[in-house]
């Protein structure tokens, strides 16, 4: 529907790269931009390409999710067979080394089929990866997570037509800032991007915005997880409203924000002028004590309506996240509050599985707590505490998340390793990837079976 961010910026950072020759004033820089949501990836013709150049070049797997993860490896696969070097980066490989102890949820695989994993930010990076490829000496792992980079001045995110054209009304997305001050348990922006904010300056923006424009492309969804909370939102609205009112730029913008952005003066008014069409906040929940077990009580329930109606004031559509399958949910109780939501509240609203993935606090608490285990009794008891989690947010739906077998192991018990009696069976979207299959895996793999 709308390309992925991830994907725009590192292609305004290689497109930068291939400007400057960071491989030398002979040498040039070719970039092919592929995503498998809207095209088809043709491996035959990708292998000759590379083996025509005797595989002088690189498979850079750009913002995987853990939903993803098992696909990326994939992909790899045959890349790596044919000696071809592949670099692997985004939320999941960022995840597991920011919160977990870096072998978790399989990046072994990784590992062993010789993919680097690039964890972390690629703005002032990119350049030493694609010098350590042409001289085959890609390392391991690529880990910046203790060095967040400063976005202003670098290279903005960026799409060629060709690439934008095969999403829904010839929209693109862009990140005016990375982080998020709040601390959602459920949330893996705060680990992965950080608590402290960082934007891109108004010139910045201005930047992406003509060179968008340029092409024909003048629809946005800001990515930013709470635009309300970069601290540049005002400079980067008035300079939008300039290129609108101004240069005649029909801008259209998507923004998410939280509920409480309509006690920021003028933040909503300015959002109208700037080209402000759609707004997605996260309601999350409307039942306190669900909102105190998330860390989301900077959500303000009597403030719910005040927000969503001056949204509506200024004509701009709101949609919401909704997630069921907090520790207070259950059937009864969820059918309850989406009626009071739908009594109460001018909203579209999704409803959400809460999905907990790698790179939460989470999944790292409840891996942290069945690392060692003395005997047998503390072993089941760990490991039914993991099962049970795992399946209360399908509870409601009445479908289990995992079926067990219960796994023999011999005392001292341990999560590195499960015999092959157990039995994961996933949520749709993994499942044609791993439903049924009995194989060794480590108890954090849960992690992984659940995003």
């Amino acid at each position: 529907m709308i390309p992925s961010n991830s994907l725009a910026a590192l292609y305004g950072i290689a497109a930068d790269c291939a400007e400057r020759k960071v491989l030398g004033p002979d040498v040039s820089i070719d970039i092919t931009v592929l995503d498998e949501t809207n095209t088809r990836i043709d491996f035959p013709a990708l292998l000759r390409l590379l083996g025509g150049r005797d595989n002088f070049g690189m498979v850079a797997l750009v913002g995987v999710q853990s939903n993803q993860y098992p696909r990326a490896l994939d992909i790899a696969r045959p890349f790596r067979e044919a000696g071809i070097p592949v670099s692997m980066g985004g939320f999941h490989v960022s995840g597991c080394l920011a919160m977990l102890d870096g072998k978790a949820v399989e990046l072994d695989a990784c590992r062993e089929m010789g993919i680097s994993i690039f964890a972390g930010e690629a703005e002032g990076r990119l350049e030493t990866v694609l010098r350590d490829a042409a001289t085959g000496k890609l390392e391991p792992i690529y880990n910046f997570m203790d060095d967040l980079p400063g976005l202003g001045g670098t290279p903005v995110p960026f799409l060629p037509r060709e690439n934008v054209a095969h999403t829904l009304g010839f929209s693109t997305s862009f990140d005016a800032g990375r982080g998020c001050p709040y601390q959602c348990s459920f949330c893996t922006i705060i680990n992965v991007q950080g608590r402290r904010s960082r934007f891109r300056s108004a010139d910045d923006i201005e930047k992406l915005v003509r060179m968008n424009w340029a092409q024909g492309v003048h629809k946005f969804f800001i990515t930013d997880d709470n635009f309300a909370r970069n601290k540049e939102w005002e400079a980067t609205f008035d300079r939008l409203i300039e290129l609108r009112e101004k240069d005649g730029i029909p801008l259209g913008l998507m923004i998410q924000v939280d509920t409480l952005c309509h006690k920021i003066p003028n933040f909503i008014e300015k959002a109208k002028r700037a080209g402000v069409t759609r707004v997605f906040t996260g309601l999350e929940n409307i039942n306190p004590d669900n909102l105190t077990a998330a860390k989301k009580n900077q959500n303000k329930i009597t403030e719910y309506r005040k927000m969503l109606l001056a949204w509506k004031a200024q004509g701009i559509m709101t949609l919401a996240g909704y997630i069921l399958g907090f520790p207070a949910d259950t059937p009864e109780t969820i059918r309850r509050d989406i009626a009071i939501i739908q009594h109460e509240l001018p909203v579209r609203f999704h409803l959400i599985t809460a999905s907990d993935l790698a790179g939460t606090d989470k999944i790292a608490a409840l891996i942290e707590s069945s690392i060692e285990a003395k005997d047998d009794k503390q072993f089941e008891e760990s490991f039914a505490q993991m099962t049970a989690e795992c399946n209360n947010c399908h509870k409601a739906a009445g479908k289990p998340f995992l079926h067990v077998g219960a796994p023999k192991v011999p005392p001292p018990c341990s999560n590195k390793m499960l015999g092959p009696a157990l039995r994961i069976d996933t949520c749709p979207d993994n499942r044609q990837a791993h439903a049924g299959r009995q194989r060794r895996r480590h108890v954090s793999a849960f992690a992984a079976a659940s995003s």
